[in-house]
């Protein structure tokens, strides 16, 4: 059988880098620095402005896949015949996938030549959309294994085609999610399907999250994220006209940009809280850990959008809490997993301001909860978020899934 040092694993992804999938390059890190050679396949163009400050130390390489304006230039007689010459199973692969869309497979075919050329021996593709959707047949023309990371918005949103992610699900040698919850609708959504779904925890690299005692004196409310409905801003605002009205004294500072921003800009205004709540913008990842270090609380009031997509266990969550910063969340999907009410933070029905602005005004009010909740919160995340310990497993399961497919054809 294979060793773990034989693996050489391929990590496809929609785009890279991406501002908000820190999770991603925390995995790459610590399989890298485990000694297991990463390449780095993108299947989208970079399209934003703000990275994380831990990218430069990423040593895979990144490939772009050339898509829709580039690959279909090019004839797709032309993509099957190279795939002909280089992927021995071609023909059968194609037969038992289906129908297929033109874009899908010429990516899949680039992938799976690329793949062969560099050695590369498994592939791990992070959400199940068209990055799964191009791996899965990638992988059976290559003829190597591949595991996959779902999250929130592949599993609820409404643009999930059911029968397409069953193939997803089975084809997969494993499929990580990062909830419980997540695990348990899956299970009952999918059944047999769903039955190679596992779940584990993202993480953080807790060397760089050192805690300290949060503070006693502050009173900035702290939201970050993107500017998009399931971040639930709104309700964020509106629980901070509540806490004016009562005369609470407070700051609230909103990092991040997206589609929302017109829409928050105007709520502020028409609620008259411009002197009380401000929209700061994008910020790099590296001046974070200092903009979270003065908050009195961060918020993250997420709610599910209209489409039925939301949040799954925001990073956002992870790090104030690693840092020491006392959190108020939802009761959205996996997010009570974290942020248990009461013991490593307070959670409060989504959309609900009232409540959000009683559970923001407790911990501004309590510098003593704000230490208990803290204190139980850096535990809870040094026992289940460690990156460390959560990317060796999933080395465990790549290597598995290689020894498995080496097995097989050693039986043939």
């Amino acid at each position: 059988m294979s060793s773990p040092n034989d693996l050489r694993v391929g990590y496809v992804v929609k785009r890279y880098p991406r501002y908000s999938e820190t999770f991603i390059v925390n995995e790459i890190l610590q399989h890298e620095e485990a000694g297991l050679p990463i390449e780095i396949f993108a299947l989208r163009p970079v399209r934003e402005t703000h990275f994380q400050d831990v990218l430069a130390a990423v040593r895979a390489p990144v490939t772009y896949i050339p898509d829709r304006g580039v690959a279909l230039a090019t004839s797709l007689w032309e993509w099957i015949n190279a795939a002909r010459r280089g992927l021995p199973d071609f023909w059968a692969a194609l037969d038992e996938l289906g129908d297929l869309e033109a874009e899908d497979l010429i990516q899949a075919i680039d992938l799976a030549l690329r793949a062969r050329e560099r050695g590369v021996t498994h592939f791990h593709a992070h959400f199940g959309t068209v990055a799964a959707t191009v791996t899965r047949l990638a992988a059976r023309f290559a003829r190597i294994p591949y595991t996959l990371t779902l999250h929130a918005k592949d599993i609820y949103h409404v643009s999930v085609d059911p029968a397409l992610m069953r193939k997803k699900l089975g084809d997969a040698a494993r499929v990580i999610t990062v909830t419980d919850y997540n695990q348990r609708y899956l299970a009952a959504t999918y059944d047999s399907a769903a039955a190679k779904v596992v779940r584990l925890y993202n993480g953080l690299n807790l060397a760089r999250f050192a805690f300290t005692i949060p503070s006693r004196t502050s009173r900035e409310i702290l939201a970050v994220g993107r500017l998009v409905e399931k971040k639930g801003f709104d309700v964020l605002i509106d629980a901070c006209a509540i806490l004016r009205d009562r005369g609470i004294a407070f700051q609230c500072r909103i990092v991040g940009d997206g589609t929302e921003r017109a829409t928050l800009s105007a709520r502020i205004a028409h609620l008259n809280l411009g002197a009380m709540v401000r929209l700061a913008g994008p910020q790099p990842h590296a001046e974070l850990i200092g903009t979270f270090r003065e908050a009195a609380v961060v918020a993250a009031p997420c709610v599910i959008g209209a489409d039925g997509d939301r949040d799954g266990l925001p990073t956002v969550l992870l790090e104030a809490m690693a840092l020491g910063v006392p959190c108020v969340s939802t009761d959205v999907t996996g997010i009570p997993e974290l942020v248990r009410d009461g013991d490593t933070g307070l959670c409060v029905p989504q959309r609900d301001p009232q409540a959000l602005a009683d559970a923001l005004q407790r911990l501004l009010d309590d510098a003593d909860l704000r230490l208990d909740l803290a204190t139980r919160a850096r535990r809870s995340i040094e026992q289940d978020f460690d990156i460390r310990r959560n990317a060796a497993r999933l080395r465990e399961w790549f290597a598995a899934a290689r020894d498995a497919t080496v097995g097989r054809r050693e039986e043939t």
